[in-house]
């Protein structure tokens, strides 16, 4: 299917299998690290200095993979995707940091839907997607499958 931008509130019957959606772009920044460090208590070298990076094959300081995680959430959010229409989040499978994220690389979430199933709940249903966060070179630099529970569209 072709690679569209996602519409806003989908319901649970408005996805389709292999259905390609993709949210909006955001560049990840040293603030953007720094201050996750500062959030999280996570000061690993190899995302706060600079000196002991220059060591390792990633030759400066990169992202946490929570950070990552973190900002494609926002990414999905701002896509208006669960706008009214998300219940929960159920699970998360298979999360692989692919390559890492540095200072000026800019990525953006691409979900494909992997299968959904109704549930005893008539007003809710379960969808499964593949996640891939992708760099401004094509590049996934993070991958996971993900399981939301949204709304059924109300009927009338």
């Amino acid at each position: 299917m072709t690679d569209v931008p996602a519409p806003r509130g989908m319901y649970f019957e408005d996805f389709e299998i292999n259905q390609v959606l993709r949210t909006g772009r955001r560049t990840i920044t040293s603030t953007d690290i720094v201050n996750f460090a500062c959030l999280s208590g996570d000061f690993n070298d190899v995302h706060t200095n600079h000196e002991y990076c220059k060591t390792t094959p990633f030759g400066e300081p990169i992202a946490h993979g929570p950070l990552v995680f973190a900002v494609a959430a926002g990414l999905n959010y701002a896509s208006g995707i669960n706008d009214g229409t998300l219940v929960a989040l159920l699970g998360i499978d298979k999360w692989r940091m692919k390559k890492p994220v540095k200072h000026g690389d800019t990525i953006y979430v691409r979900t494909t839907v992997m299968g959904k199933r109704e549930t005893s709940q008539a007003d809710r249903g379960v969808v499964t997607f593949a996640r891939a966060f992708v760099n401004q070179h094509g590049e996934e630099v993070q991958e996971m499958e993900v399981t939301i529970m949204y709304r059924r569209r109300p009927k009338g």
